[in-house]
């Protein structure tokens, strides 16, 4: 089961579009990549290869 991660100050932004994009920040408080390829991913994940990057 996957843990709930609050959201604080400085864990995401609004993009000119208007979505929510989340931080390395956040990402780092939640623990794991999701492997969405993420804009600001701390994982190293690669969407268009599906890798990892260590």
């Amino acid at each position: 089961m996957k843990k709930y991660v609050p959201i604080e100050d400085g864990d995401y932004y609004l993009t000119p579009e208007g979505y929510r994009c989340f931080t390395e920040q956040y990402h780092l408080k939640r623990g794991y990549c999701c492997e969405s390829g993420c804009r600001h991913c701390p994982y190293g994940y690669d969407k268009k290869t599906n890798t990892v990057k260590k």
